[in-house]
């Protein structure tokens, strides 16, 4: 198993290499470049000129992209345009939220998409089967942001029984030790604290998870389906195992190789999708930084932010690559 991680390893290398150059890339390639994003309204062809110079934009750009590559490997992504602060400081403060919201997200999916799926494969083409498939159809179809605002709408302005904004009540004077707040919570026994992080959780957590869930639950019900049909699971039947047995060992688990890879897929899109919800619930993560970025051209954040971002995402399809392994042994000798 260790070989196994080492290789994988060894393989994310040259694609964050090529991600870090397309993101090198697209940056430069914006309309105004990083000098016409400084300067504003005040910049005229001199000073945009004597700005590229300073910053040595005006170097050949496989010098400029070496050095970046140089304090991109020493942590340095650069300082904010708009609040003056380095990249990863931001990043260090909006993290947890980011995470801690796409964590619970991808938990409401997996513990309710894999057993729906399940499920509904097994009364194939019966009313619940239909009425999961219609289901899964809305969850696709309707976008995060405007069920985002439904929920808001019936759950926090018409019921009034959950908060429709932010990470914490205001009012709660809460000890932040990980800036994770509910962990913050269980750790320092505040548990008020962390029921009301928990609330807050709720809603955008639900809306997140929509479309995970969705394509979670498809997944697992055509996975189940084709795999009822294979030859091992007629065997087992004329063998005389027990129907449980059949259903843990033998079908469930071969069901599992394909959603473990939707699951990886689903949680690298979680944070494009983090990006709405967490403008439509005011949560400052990583989605909030990245859509205020984007709206005020801020060069260094993106980049870094990009650049992150395609960190957890060879990182998520590592660890789909280890259950894979786990889940079928097979794999580690290919």
């Amino acid at each position: 198993m260790l070989r196994f991680i080492i290789r994988r390893l060894l393989q994310a290398v040259p694609t964050l290499l090529v991600l870090s150059i397309l993101v090198f890339a697209w940056l430069r390639l914006l309309p105004g470049g990083p000098a016409g994003a400084l300067l504003g309204d005040k910049a005229t062809p001199q000073k945009l000129a004597d700005l590229n110079h300073l910053l040595g934009l005006d170097q050949p750009i496989f010098i400029q992209y070496f050095k970046f590559l140089g304090r991109v490997v020493t942590g340095n992504f650069g300082s904010s345009l708009i609040s003056g602060d380095s990249v990863l400081a931001e990043v260090g403060r909006s993290f947890p939220a980011t995470i801690e919201l796409s964590f619970f997200a991808l938990v409401l999916a997996i513990a309710f998409g894999i057993p729906l799926g399940y499920v509904a494969a097994r009364f194939h083409g019966r009313l619940l089967d239909n009425a999961t498939v219609l289901t899964t159809l809305i969850g696709v179809a309707v976008p995060v942001f405007f069920f985002g605002v439904l929920l808001k709408y019936v759950f926090a302005q018409k019921l009034g029984i959950l908060p429709p904004s932010g990470r914490q009540d205001v009012t709660i004077d809460a000890t932040h030790i990980t800036g994770f707040f509910t962990l913050d919570g269980l750790l320092t026994g505040e548990f008020d604290a962390f029921w009301d992080a928990v609330k807050h959780l709720i809603l955008p957590a639900i809306a997140l998870a929509s479309i995970p869930f969705a394509v979670i639950v498809r997944i697992t019900r055509a996975s189940v389906l084709d795999v009822q049909q294979e030859d091992f699971v007629r065997t087992a039947e004329s063998k005389g195992l027990t129907t449980p047995v059949i259903r843990r060992r033998h079908i469930l688990r071969n069901a599992l190789l394909p959603v473990s890879t939707t699951i990886g897929l689903q949680t690298g899109l979680l944070l494009a999708g983090a990006v709405l919800t967490e403008k439509v619930f005011n949560i400052p993560g990583l989605g909030y930084l990245l859509a205020q970025g984007i709206e005020r051209r801020d060069y260094p954040r993106l980049q870094g932010l990009l650049l992150l971002a395609a960190l957890v995402y060879v990182l998520v399809n590592l660890l789909v690559d280890i259950s894979y392994a786990i889940i079928d042994p097979r794999v580690r000798v290919r």
